[in-house]
């Protein structure tokens, strides 16, 4: 029998307080969906599954700018296809290290094919549609006995978020729908209380309310590795009934809460491009449904009829008669309403272009002439991508890390990645982001090389000395790690030396085998002298 627990009366109430404090985001939440989004138009509006949606929408610009965007995301942070991100050591005396080197580049590759075999990409997808659209997005991130990790992006209307003093989300609510039969199997017949444990007599699939909590646990006894004394606390509880119906704990934040952008004097939710666009949204969906009524009356316009001189009704239908009064000159004619459809669709144009714009249309198309060379695409796309850079540091921060973080975490736990090689002890490790977006940022490294380049080789021409102040050595390490060139094709350190090492030898050797043979050709060429000399001696 399940009592009335002080922790569930406690969670519900705090629960109640952040249902009163997002209520004007819903409403903000529910006006773009309705128009950019909706398939989700169901914030605070209730709809039966099927029904149509698209009752406001008379221009689809938002709508497809918003996708381009969470499409480019997904395909230059995390491409499914390419190497997104990399693991380095904060040691640089190891990164030196081919072993070493070679072992994290194996973590790399078993991490990339985790990603690659799970429901990853379809789930990202989904969050970056909400970025885009809500400038917030949530996504529970959990052990899968099959794939090793399962990804599943929540609907905002189910979650309530929390910040720390850091300005970190650290703290989920998620209030949702689940069948009775399925809490009975989730957390047992005897937890679910006695009005679940009826309903499940009478209705198995009738629905009820559960709300999931994971926070910071500030209780726990850390020498401790207990599901009831790990780092973040969860908890299911019935806010119905006001018990908790199971409790567990977290190692790293399930929870993947990112923010697109984020005002200062603003908390736990973020803004977003569909909210800086939502007010040309409206318009051009105003301004389409007035020109397609303009168009409308000008391809079948209204007729003028006069009211004593024809027998009604008017057959407006090819081959239709109407009747007139004989004797009379009366006739039916449209009515010229006088409108100005350029004036119309050059508004609605600045409209489109405004909304674009909000999205990094521009940005994200690119517009490739038929007399830009290979190196002009190149330098453009990294010069637009790099337009970006705002939105990636907060994706990087809020996304990215926790989620590789909690991917590691996960693997290490299931056994699945290789033993780190003894010299490594208790080094840490650093994540490094090598997606075309991220690359991109950091080109301008590759540009000024090739510039210094382009600037020294005239001046090497006259005096060859200019090169002593280029730290050969170091500048190729720095444009391998740019480049992200593989460890498995190129050389450390170590072995660079040792072929330095093997070259001098074998031009020590090659120069001594040289002077040996430049002794024997002199001995040889002296011989004959020798022998008359000899001889005179002798006959002396």
């Amino acid at each position: 029998m399940n009592k009335i627990d002080d922790r569930a009366i406690g969670l519900a109430k705090r629960l109640s307080r952040l249902e009163s404090e997002r209520g004007q985001w819903e409403y903000h939440w529910q006006q773009l969906a309705e128009y950019i989004l909706p398939r989700k138009a169901d914030i605070n509006v209730r709809r039966t599954p099927g029904d149509k949606r698209m009752e406001l929408v008379f221009d689809g610009t938002a709508i497809h700018a918003s996708e381009m965007l969470a499409a480019s995301l997904h395909g230059m942070l995390t491409n499914p296809y390419s190497p997104w991100f990399d693991l380095r050591y904060r040691d640089e005396e190891f990164n030196k290290d081919d072993e070493a080197k070679e072992y994290l580049e194996e973590v790399t590759d078993l991490l990339h094919k985790t990603f690659q075999r799970s429901n990853f990409s379809e789930q990202i997808h989904e969050l970056y549609m909400d970025l885009v659209v809500f400038g917030t997005g949530v996504c529970f991130v959990e052990e899968d006995p099959d794939l090793d990790v399962r990804f599943s992006t929540r609907h905002m209307k189910e979650c309530f978020l929390v910040e720390n003093n850091l300005g970190r989300v650290d703290t989920v609510y998620r209030k949702f729908q689940l069948a009775v039969r399925a809490c009975a199997l989730q957390f047992g017949e005897e937890n679910i209380g006695e009005k679940l444990q009826r309903k499940l007599k009478k209705d198995p699939f009738e629905e009820v309310t559960i709300v999931h909590v994971v926070m910071p646990r500030t209780d726990r006894d850390a020498e401790r590795i207990d599901s009831k004394n790990m780092p973040f606390a969860s908890m299911y509880f019935d806010p119905d009934q006001k018990i908790v119906l199971g409790e567990s704990g977290f190692r790293e934040m399930p929870y993947l809460t990112p923010r697109f952008l984020k005002s200062s004097f603003e908390k736990n939710y973020g803004r977003s491009p569909s909210m800086t666009a939502l007010p040309d949204v409206k318009m051009i969906n105003r301004m389409s449904e007035v020109t397609i009524k303009s168009a409308q009356k000008q391809v079948d316009p209204p007729l003028m009829v006069p009211d004593d001189g024809f027998i009604l009704p008017v057959r407006t239908r090819p081959g239709g008669l109407n009747f007139y009064r004989s004797g009379t000159r009366d006739r039916i004619e449209p009515l010229n309403i006088g409108a100005n459809n350029p004036l119309g669709l050059n508004l609605e144009e600045q409209r489109r272009q405004a909304i674009r714009a909000a999205y990094y249309v521009d940005q994200l198309t690119l517009g490739v002439g038929p007399q830009m060379t290979a190196t002009e695409v190149v330098s453009r796309t990294e010069e637009k991508m790099r337009m970006l850079g705002p939105v990636l540091g907060r994706l990087q921060a809020e996304l990215l890390q926790p989620m590789i973080d909690r991917v590691f975490g996960i693997m290490v736990r299931k056994n699945k990645l290789p033993m780190p090689p003894e010299i490594l002890g208790e080094t840490r490790i650093d994540i490094e982001y090598v997606s075309p977006l991220a690359r991109a940022q950091r080109q301008s490294d590759l540009q000024s090389v090739m510039r210094m380049f382009e600037v020294l080789s005239p001046a090497a021409s006259i005096d060859p000395t200019v090169f002593d102040h280029i730290d050969m050595d170091g500048m190729v390490r720095h444009l391998l790690n740019v480049l992200h060139v593989p460890a498995r094709v190129s050389q450390g350190e170590a072995q660079v030396m040792l072929k330095r090492e093997e070259r001098s030898n074998q031009q020590q050797q090659a120069q001594q085998q040289q002077e040996a043979m430049q002794t024997a050709q002199a001995m040889g060429a002296a011989a004959p002298a020798m022998k008359v000399l000899q001889q005179g001696n002798q006959e002396f």
